[in-house]
């Protein structure tokens, strides 16, 4: 047998595995076509008159196309540029700091980006799910000028927010902010009617703020308001608005249902002689408007409009809505229905129908698909589903026989020159249903609610009379908001008009009680428990607010810059590194380029960059002077001073003492810098040589007294012993480690990037960034294991909590950041410090103990949706894609239809929250604690041995693992020709590379090896080892 050809089972699993080829392809094109179909997975044939999609009814599952998974979220979030004065932002009704929180989410830090969006939005969950982002937020995305499009902004903050719902934390006030338990004007009877999203909002700021008796009257048995009666449960789910409802009363505002806006009831003269001191109406517009020609229609008959049907649909669809599990959906079974209207709730109305049973759904509309209010999210939805869109028609005569409506007479609309439109009587249709819908929009006319809403003023379409900034009626005690304001259309507009109304009624509250307030608008921010944690950290015996540093590069290029990060902040900083001014530079340009490691990725989210930056070209007096300003200004956080010398001591004793004399807190010796000025004899040419590092650091000690860390260089075999001398000559710790000594790359041209000058000469620079961080932490455990508990100032590749925490974990105290600035922005340390904080509180929570930092278990799923398992159906797996994947839907709908919407899933319940039921780690207890776990290779078993396992409900059938494990590893994965579902074999080593190459997180998973390994040798070996 020839040991270099694979065996013929081998050569037959290798069957789909790529080659090279010689020849160009040639299949016929009635064979693609049947291969097409076979393999399509983007929906039905196109032009296919037989092929209709599976019947909806009772499938009430998310279709949004938003919804996204933890591995779609990181991707799409690492797409965002950050920008500046983002776009986005701006068009955003409430403000989110939309930059901010897909920041957070692109470092997994999921409690930071939902906290970024709680705190200006309280119903940042609903409105991920149901904003008309392409109208708001993603409508002014600058990546629109770009050949990939938009960021699914809408989808991210739908995930963070999810994802922190899961964590089952309560909101509290923050305690930072004045106490005003006893304060009367932060007593006083608040009112808000209506539990809609505008008074939720409202309620939630108020109770911030410190107002301690605020009380939502709603007039149903469930809170929401339309939210939660009018949006169906595929879009927004009603455990989605009771989580947001119980962050609200999380704060102690109360909620009393049963109570409605009416003169038998609450009256705004009745609240006023009640004691309340102030009222928000937020009821929305709870009278439908319609057509008389159905002026003596009702359901009887087959007639519904908007405010009846939806309700109903969603009384028998939301669990833990109404209490109520015998609720049914209303019975459309076979029949065609006419939806009238063109806006987001007629959409609503139309897919909403086809969960009823429909066959048929029209969407009639008087204007053309350009008029449409309706948003594109929504109208795409409905044509998926095969809503048929019929424009420019006008309903004129309803047809009734034996009591039921059997078609509806419409009439051609057209617009003339001038704009206006009118309806051409020629032009007849008729249209055949048994159902017809009025979706034309509602308004106020319920005489009993204008009379409860004495004396305001109404203007000429019937709603109050509202200042659109103050959100102020004609009674100075009554703010208004939401539909019935006059001005929203959408339910992120009501939250801000909440928002807005909150503030303007606390501004009026405390105008009562004689107190001022600040001018500028300070609503406080989304806090937890989590927000309490102390991530101080004392080193060398400085104590360091948090363990987050800029690191002497670019970012601390000069002192404003330096300010500026202690004012974001940054728990401490590290100068530019500057020398005497003999040693003065000047730099070249260019000097900073991005690393080729990153791919074709251009603007953030570089891996790597180089740099052939020498040290600061200031002088060490403008330091000094520096280090003495900021220390005035900066009691709390740490200046380090960064200094370089060549072999001196006389040198190294003037600079020490000179930034000792300016106030610095503590010194880095730069002995490191790995181009330009090693070959001054300083930096790396004294770095190198543990006896150089050890006399310099004895000079230094002999001349200060405040602490100072030796900064190592990588750039040598045994960092180790660079270590210890710098330890034996005095150093208070180490900074590890500088950059990488490399050459960034090559042009075609035969150039070097970067080239300098005419002649484009080049040098080896300093790497760093991401592609740097293996190395660092190998530096900075080596050391940890070798001088245990020694400090350890740790820099390379630093670019979120998650991966701060993995550095503590291997002995470092301290953490340095340069590159993720570059990529971004001083800001990031509000997402470092939050996320630090989330991993160490939910670390104390023992309910989420299978949790990964602030990733939860990853259920199984595709596009971002779970997935209803076929395979104890049909005794296999199928695949979602061609007759596998319409075979699943079959499954699927016939299952749905068989089982009322209400025992399809459980009311979610979200109170009591967890709370941290075990200690809360300091910084100084994580310090070193992976370094037991780190050793020799001799020190791993190979008698535990693991094996691959593939979840094939996740898997999207790339063939990725197949590929990787042939040409890369054991032949152990066969490929079927028809599913594409890969398997594992016994032959699998549990080398891990096809989960490494795996796309889907979390699809293969390394499990026990269940029997024991026995390695093929290919020869048998001489003597057994």
């Amino acid at each position: 047998m020839a040991l270099s050809k694979h065996v013929p089972d081998i050569e037959s699993l290798l069957a789909l595995n790529p080659r090279v080829t010689k020849t160009a392809n040639l299949v016929s094109t009635s064979d693609t076509k049947k291969a097409r179909k076979h393999w399509k997975r983007n929906g039905q044939t196109k032009g296919c008159a037989t092929c209709f999609p599976e019947p909806l009814k009772n499938n009430f599952d998310d279709v949004k196309h938003t919804t996204l998974s933890e591995r779609g979220a990181l991707r799409e979030s690492q797409r965002c540029l950050k920008c500046a004065d983002a776009p986005c932002q701006r068009s955003c009704p409430t403000q989110l700091d939309i930059k901010s929180f897909i920041t957070s989410i692109s470092n997994k830090n999921y409690y930071g980006a939902a906290k970024a969006i709680l705190s200006d939005n309280p119903l940042g969950l609903t409105c991920g799910m149901v904003c008309p982002t392409s109208d708001l937020c993603v409508g002014g995305c600058n990546l629109y000028a770009s050949e990939e499009g938009p960021i699914n902004i809408g989808g991210l903050q739908q995930f963070a927010v999810e994802m922190f719902k899961d964590m089952h934390l309560a909101q509290v006030r923050d305690p930072s902010l004045p106490n005003v338990n006893d304060i009367e004007s932060y007593q006083a009877k608040v009112a808000l009617i209506g539990c809609g999203p505008a008074s939720i909002s409202c309620a939630t700021f108020l109770a911030r703020l410190g107002y301690s008796n605020v009380t939502v009257f709603e007039k149903e048995a469930f809170v929401g308001g339309l939210s939660s009666s009018e949006i169906p449960q595929f879009r927004l789910p009603f455990d989605v608005v009771s989580f947001e409802v119980e962050l609200m009363k999380d704060l102690g505002v109360k909620v009393e249902n049963g109570r409605s806006l009416a003169v038998s009831d609450l009256t705004l003269d009745g609240l006023k002689k009640g004691g309340y001191e102030a009222v928000f109406v937020g009821i929305g517009l709870p009278n439908p408007k319609c057509s008389p020609i159905f002026k003596d229609l009702d359901t009887s008959h087959g007639f519904l409009n908007s405010k009846t049907f939806l309700p109903a649909v969603s009384k028998a669809s939301k669990p833990g809505m109404c209490g109520c599990s015998a609720a049914a959906i209303p019975d459309m079974q076979g029949s065609s229905v006419i939806v009238l209207g063109a806006g987001d709730t007629a959409m609503d109305c139309a897919t909403s129908a086809l969960r009823c049973g429909a066959k048929r759904v029209f969407i009639v509309f008087r204007k053309g698909f350009h008029n449409m209010r309706a948003v594109p999210e929504e109208m795409e939805v409905a044509k998926n589903e095969r809503c048929e869109f019929m424009p420019f028609l006008s309903p004129r005569e309803v047809v009734v026989k034996g009591g039921k409506i059997t078609a509806l007479k419409l009439c051609r609309t057209e617009q003339n020159d001038s704009g206006e439109w009118a309806e051409d009587e020629d032009q007849m249709v008729t249209l055949k249903a048994n159902y017809v819908i009025s979706a034309f929009g509602s308004g106020l006319s319920d005489d009993s609610v204008l009379g409860a809403l004495t004396p305001l003023k109404f203007d000429k379409w019937g709603l109050p009379v509202v200042d659109p900034t103050t959100m102020q009626t004609s009674e100075e005690s009554v703010f208004c908001g939401g539909d019935l304001a006059g001005v929203t259309q959408t339910t992120v507009e009501a939250v801000n008009d909440g928002k807005q109304a909150a503030w303007h009624m606390h501004t009026y509250l405390q105008s009562l009680h004689g107190l001022a307030i600040p001018k500028e608008p300070q609503l406080p921010k989304f806090f937890t428990a989590v927000d309490q944690v102390d991530i101080s950290v004392e080193v060398a015996g400085i104590r360091f607010p948090n363990p987050f540093g800029l690191a002497s590069a670019t970012p601390t290029t000069s002192a404003p810059m330096m300010r500026r990060g202690f004012e974001a902040g940054w728990g401490f900083a590290v100068t530019k590194t500057y020398g005497l001014d003999k040693d003065l530079v000047t730099n070249v340009s260019p000097r900073i380029v991005r690393g080729t490691t990153s791919g074709p990725v251009f603007g953030p989210g570089q891996s790597s960059f180089l740099n052939i930056e020498l040290i600061s070209e200031k002088t060490a007096a403008y330091w000094c002077q520096a280090i003495t300003e900021l220390k005035r200004d900066f009691k709390e956080q740490v200046v380090i001073a960064s200094i370089m010398c060549g072999f001196n001591e006389d040198d190294w004793t003037v600079l020490a003492k000179q930034s000792e004399a300016a106030g610095a807190d503590a010194l880095e010796l730069n002995l490191s810098c790995p181009h330009g000025m090693g070959e001054r004899g300083m930096g790396l040419a004294c770095g190198q040589n543990p006896e150089l590092v050890l006399n310099i650091c004895k000079w230094v000690r002999a001349a200060v007294k405040i602490p100072f860390f030796a900064k190592l260089t990588p750039n040598v075999t045994d960092i180790v012993q660079i270590a210890t001398a710098a330890k034996n000559g005095g150093a208070d710790g180490v900074t590890a480690t500088n950059t990488v000594s490399g050459l960034m790359g090559i042009q075609p041209s035969s150039k070097a990037w970067p080239s300098v000058g005419d002649e484009s000469r080049t040098t080896y620079g300093g790497l760093s960034g991401n592609a740097i961080r293996p190395i660092a932490l190998r530096a900075v455990s080596a050391i940890g294991r070798a001088l245990p508990g020694y400090p350890v100032l740790a820099t390379g590749g630093i670019d979120s909590a998650d991966v701060g925490l993995q550095f503590l974990y291997c002995g470092a105290h301290l953490l340095e950041v340069c590159s993720a600035i570059q990529n971004q922005d001083f800001t990031l340390i509000e997402d470092y410090i939050i996320g630090l904080k989330t991993l160490l509180y939910l670390q104390g929570i023992a309910e989420l103990s299978q949790w990964d930092g602030q990733s939860k278990p990853t259920p199984q799923h595709q596009l971002g949706k779970p997935i209803v398992s076929v395979a104890d159906v049909v005794g296999k797996s199928l695949p979602n894609f061609g007759p596998y994947a319409e075979k699943r839907q079959e499954l699927v709908a016939k299952k749905k239809a068989e089982v009322p919407p209400l025992e399809q899933a459980k009311a979610q319940v979200h109170r009591p929250a967890l709370v941290a039921n075990k200690p809360i780690s300091t910084i100084k207890e994580l310090i070193g604690k992976s370094l037991d776990r780190i050793g020799a290779y001799g020190e791993l078993s190979n008698k535990q041995q693991v094996v691959a396992l593939i979840d094939e409900e996740m898997c999207i059938n790339c063939g990725k693992c197949y590929m990787a494990c042939n040409d890369s590893g054991y032949q152990a994965i066969t490929f079927s020709p028809d599913t594409h579902l890969p398997h594992i074999t016994d032959d699998c080593t549990g080398c891990t590379i096809c989960l490494s190459v795996c796309p889907i997180i979390d699809c293969i998973k390394m499990v026990e090896r269940p029997t024991p390994y026995m390695p093929i040798r290919g020869l048998v070996p001489k003597v057994e080892p």
